[in-house]
This record gives C-alpha cells, sequence and structure tokens, in this order.
C-alpha cells in the first residue's frame, strides 16, 4: 500500500543537489530501526545495509537520488532583488510567477519579470531568460535583504502536495519517488541481503552515485527513479516516450547508458507474473545515475526502472498511483530475484 504521508514528507522537504541534508535526515529517521548497517561518506550519500534471511547470491545495489532540481542565489541588486541561476535542468517557460523558499531560513519569494505592459515588439511573446529574472522576497534594499538571505543561497520551488484518486501532483517527485520505494523495501523482510544508497547531486552531473557506486562494489545495481511521460495534448503518440498508467518504465538505452539486456527481460517477466503494468521507455534521450555506475570498477550490471512522470523539473510534478503501486511491486521482485542469484554467473559472482 502506497504510503502518502511518508510521500508527501519526502516531496515537500527541501533538498536542491548539494544541499540535501534535510532529506537525508528524514529518510535517517524512517530506516534506522530497520537497517543493519548505516554510514554517510564524504560527499553526503547515505549508504544502507540491510541483512536478509539468507546471504546474497549476487551483490545488488538499489539507487535512488535525494536531491531535487531548484535555483541557486548569486546576486542581489541595490533594491533588494534576488539574482539566481539554476541548479540542474529546468524549462525556464515553468518559472516567472512561482512561489519560492530561499535559504535555511526558508523565506518566502516570487519569481518575477518585467511586466507584459512594459514589453515592446517581439519581448510580449519571447520567453525571458533567467537572467532577466529575479527573486521578490519583499526586501527594501541590498542590506536589508542580506539580513535574511545569503549568497548561495538555495532556492526550492513552493509547491502543495495534493492527490485525488487517480494521480499525485507535488514537486520533487524526482526522485523522492525513488526514495520512497527504497526505504519500503528497508523497512519489509527481505529473503537476501541487499545495499542501498541514497544518491546526492545526480541532478548536476551524477556525483554522489560515483563515488557510491565505488565504495558498495556491486556486481548488479537497480536505479529507481522517475521518467518523462509526454502523454499529452499536441505531442504525437510516437514521441510520448511513456505514459501514465502504463506502469513502470523500463530503459533499454539512453544517454548515458546502454542497459543490461537480461534485466530488462527479468523486469518484464516479473512484471507479467506479478501481474503488474510494465512498459518500455520510448526514447533514447536523458540519462540518470546508471551512467556512472554501470561503468564503475570494472563493470555492473545495470537497470534502470522508472515512474512514468508529467512535468518533470517542475513545481508541479503528476504521477498515477497505479503505477506507483506497480513500481513497488516490481522493483521488490526484480531485487528478490537478483539477490538471488537468477541472473548470476558463476564464475564473476559472489564478491
Amino acid at each position: 500500500m502506497l504510503d502518502l504521508k511518508l510521500l508527501e514528507k519526502l516531496c515537500t522537504c527541501s533538498g536542491i543537489s548539494g544541499d540535501e541534508d534535510k532529506v537525508r535526515n528524514l529518510i535517517l529517521d524512517e530506516i534506522k530501526p530497520y537497517a543493519d548497517d548505516i554510514k554517510i561518506d564524504n560527499l553526503g550519500n547515505l549508504l544502507v545495509k540491510k541483512k536478509g534471511k539468507n546471504r546474497a547470491i549476487s551483490k545488488l545495489m538499489l539507487s535512488a537520488h535525494m536531491d531535487e532540481v531548484g535555483l541557486i542565489v548569486t546576486d542581489i541588486t541595490s533594491d533588494g532583488y534576488l539574482k539566481f541561476d539554476e541548479v540542474g535542468g529546468i524549462d525556464r517557460r515553468v518559472l516567472p510567477g512561482k512561489s519560492v523558499l530561499v535559504g535555511k531560513n526558508k523565506i518566502y519569494g516570487i519569481i518575477g519579470i518585467k511586466p507584459i505592459h512594459l514589453c515592446l515588439g517581439d519581448d510580449k511573446s519571447s520567453i525571458p531568460e533567467m537572467t532577466e529574472m529575479y527573486i521578490d522576497i519583499g526586501a527594501n534594499s541590498k542590506e536589508d535583504a542580506l539580513n535574511v538571505v545569503c549568497y548561495g543561497d538555495s532556492v526550492s520551488f513552493d509547491s502543495d502536495f495534493s492527490h485525488n484518486h487517480d494521480t499525485i501532483t507535488a514537486k520533487a517527485l524526482d526522485d523522492r519517488f525513488g526514495c520512497l520505494v527504497l526505504i519500503e523495501l528497508i523497512k519489509s523482510e527481505l529473503e537476501y541481503d541487499m545495499e542501498f544508497v541514497f544518491a546526492v547531486q545526480e541532478e548536476v552531473g551524477l556525483r554522489g552515485a560515483k563515488t557510491a557506486a565505488y565504495t558498495v562494489d556491486p556486481e548488479f545495481a537497480l536505479v529507481i527513479e522517475t521518467t518523462t511521460a509526454a502523454d499529452i495534448p499536441e505531442v504525437d503518440e510516437h514521441r510520448q516516450v511513456c505514459n501514465l498508467l502504463g506502469g513502470a518504465a523500463i530503459s533499454f538505452m539512453d544517454r548515458r547508458t546502454i542497459y543490461d539486456k537480461d534485466m530488462i527481460d527479468l523486469a518484464f517477466s516479473c512484471g507479467e507474473k506479478q501481474g503488474v503494468n510494465v512498459q518500455y521507455k520510448r526514447a533514447v534521450a536523458g540519462g540518470n545515475d546508471a551512467g556512472v555506475i554501470h561503468s564503475s570498477r570494472g563493470g555492473v550490471r545495470t537497470l534502470a526502472i522508472s515512474l512514468p512522470c508529467r512535468y518533470l523539473h517542475s513545481p508541479s510534478t503528476v504521477v498515477n498511483k497505479r503505477d506507483c503501486e506497480d513500481m513497488l511491486t516490481l522493483v521488490k521482485t526484480v531485487s528478490q530475484k537478483i539477490a538471488g542469484g537468477v541472473l548470476c554467473k558463476k564464475e564473476n559472482c559472489c564478491k
């Protein structure tokens, strides 16, 4: 059963890349009673071991990233407006008029642009550059603003968590839902030992997962992610990538990784046996922490299992509850199979 209260806590928590402390502390509070070993590395990755009923035949690592996209304060004008840059990839079209929270004090602000009645010619219909935007926190001067914010402060979207019978809307479902999946597995009774990584700084270059994979040194890895669902009006069917209500999305290739074919087949086989929906991610696009995990040390057999999500990297992302349930079931089943040795090649297993 999907724990909506925990998912709400995870999504509404602020934690852009490089500033994941609050998210990590929340996860720690949830898993401490269930984990057998917990470490925090020098980058801030959370490395967790959970013993199962049996010793794992194949060493499996499950990974999800804690960070979300956001903004960072780069300058403050003489009249107290905050200038900013992006942290992670954000479509600037979604920014004007959005509410944000700035810094550790969570100072409320609004992203502003030049009023339409002051724009001339093509400026009326063009999308402003980020350099033309600002955050208004109600300060009257630079000195006034510096009393409550600092250069380099993190800026996160101030978004509500809401749901209806079918869908969930929130910021940071990428990848707080993946974190929820790992937490649920750690809380459960596992058949085999497993390793879990809650990674930092995925959105700015897969940095945390690179060091975590080197430390854990797994044979197999499952990267639990969200991915773009473009099943919306004006997008041709063959360009929709994946669809809400289609179930867990399995990647065969993206810009960083060619995924393990045996693991892909296993995912679809497990989905069929469990009666859950599984679909292909129908595009060679983007990337995720698999890009550095699969090439760590001597190589790691890797698969990405992703939740279809509309409006990714925006203040309001949308997922389907049935897809969330299918993800939970599929990841649990596939992970138990892999750790149990179903894909083990005897000559290189059992590190």
